[in-house]
């Protein structure tokens, strides 16, 4: 019998031959390969906030905390070794941390606990968009992981500016009048991934009223939350919600630590079955008497439940006993991290400025936002900013950072480069910043 012939990539799903995904693996990896380069290509948290005795501190208060509870040491042997509910065994310490972080009363059976934020964006997808016509609004540009969960799911996705709910508005009716339905909006309020960019309170409220208007939902994404540069309330979309929009998308892999692979979903919108009369998106649901009345984040559970099971109750203990271990008070723990990863953005600016005064400036083409906290920055530059620019980048000059193109739904960014802080030292930032500027005058 002859071996199997090469399988045909054009007989796999289409998304396979995606530059996006291609995009995605480029970014995990691309720092491996150069070890030596400064890196501002990988948006992972500083090191040195982590410590691996911790791990088993943080596990044995969640055993405690177990046993404080009441539960048997068979009872506790079971809740860490066995697989667990599907929606996950700290729903009740994560609600109590949103009420301490982010003045959200929750309940914790809205709460699906999940394997880091990029299952709950594929559950959220997968629940939400149900017919060739469903179309996933996204910032642009856009995180790549949002956009690449909707390739596969064949999800068609349409860019909208971020921060402008007029524009938002408009697509939609646009997208309605081309017969299509615009099923929800993916977006990070503060500081996103890439762009750095924050929407003010002003846009935030008239995007929800957009959202009620349209008959939209909301996914919100808040990984960066807690890092501003300068003190101030923030209220999340979820936060300033008040028609049951925003399906919130929370991850501890940046306020506790990312190898955990822990994320949650908070899902309180009622669904209602076939013979009942409660839409998804009503405000006050009541049950027809034929009908059954359950969360979204109890459908999110059966897809979970046909995918990765249920979420590693060993990681689930040791971000639970961190939480316990801060008094469910994260934006609290994260204090230093949030002074480490401001310093840092303000090296960065300031030594951008440092190299590339107002003149030179304008003479190569430079410029670049200034984030108001986050991981990220944006540097425009005078040439093509893609993969092979990057690796000369890394290669003659020592220093990383990521094309902005990918990032880009319906094309654009070329000439762009994302730059984050937040793995670096300050010293290790001003000594990159000189590198990329003299790539950046060679290659001008």
């Amino acid at each position: 019998m002859s071996p199997l012939p090469p399988l045909a990539l054009t007989e796999l799903h289409g998304s396979l031959a995606d530059p996006l995904l291609d995009a995605m693996t480029f970014l995990n990896e691309v720092t491996e390969r150069y070890p030596d380069a400064l890196s501002f290509a990988p948006g992972r948290p500083h090191e040195g906030f982590f410590e691996t005795e911790q791990v088993a501190k943080y596990l044995d208060v969640y055993l405690d905390h177990l046993r404080g509870r009441g539960l048997t040491e068979d009872q506790v042997r079971t809740a860490l070794f066995q697989y667990g509910p599907t929606k996950g065994v700290i729903a009740d310490l994560i609600a109590r941390t949103l009420a301490n972080d982010e003045g959200l009363t929750v309940d914790p059976a809205s709460v699906v606990v999940t394997v880091g934020a990029q299952e709950g964006m594929l559950l959220v997808l997968r629940a939400l968009c149900a017919t060739p016509d469903d179309v996933l609004l996204v910032s642009s540009p856009c995180y790549v992981g949002v956009t690449g969960a909707a390739r596969l799911l064949d999800v068609a996705t349409v860019p909208v500016p971020e921060s402008d709910p007029a524009a938002l508005a408009a697509t939609v009716r646009r997208l309605r009048a081309e017969g299509r339905r615009p099923r929800a909006l993916y977006v990070v309020p503060d500081f996103a991934n890439p762009s750095g960019t924050s929407m003010p309170t002003e846009a935030r409220t008239a995007l929800l009223e957009v959202a009620a208007a349209e008959d939209l939902l909301v996914i919100e994404d808040n990984p960066y939350g807690f890092f501003a540069r300068e003190p101030g309330d923030r209220p999340t979309l979820k936060a300033l919600d008040r028609h049951g929009r925003v399906v919130y998308l929370g991850s501890f892999a940046k306020t506790c630590f990312p190898g955990a692979r822990l994320g949650y979903v908070l899902a309180d919108q009622p669904v209602t079955a076939p013979d009942g009369s409660t839409s998804l998106l009503a405000d006050q649901p009541v049950t027809a008497p034929d009908g059954s009345t359950s969360l979204l984040a109890d459908q999110l559970a059966k897809l979970k439940s046909m995918t990765t099971v249920n979420t590693p109750a060993l990681s689930q203990a040791v971000i639970g006993g961190m939480l316990l271990t801060h008094d469910c008070r994260l934006r609290a723990a994260n204090a230093p991290a949030t002074a480490h990863y401001a310093a840092n953005l303000t090296v960065l600016l300031g030594e951008l400025e440092r190299h590339f005064p107002a003149a030179e400036r304008a003479r190569l083409g430079v410029r670049w936002n200034e984030p108001e906290g986050g991981f990220f920055a944006v540097l425009d530059v005078p040439f093509t900013a893609d993969e092979a620019a990057m690796e000369r980048c890394a290669r003659e000059h020592g220093v990383l950072w990521t094309p902005m193109a990918p990032f880009y739904p319906a094309g654009g960014g070329e000439r762009r480069l994302r730059l984050s802080v937040s793995a670096l030292s300050e010293a290790q930032i001003v000594e990159g910043v000189a590198r990329l500027a003299d790539f950046v005058r060679a290659r001008a």
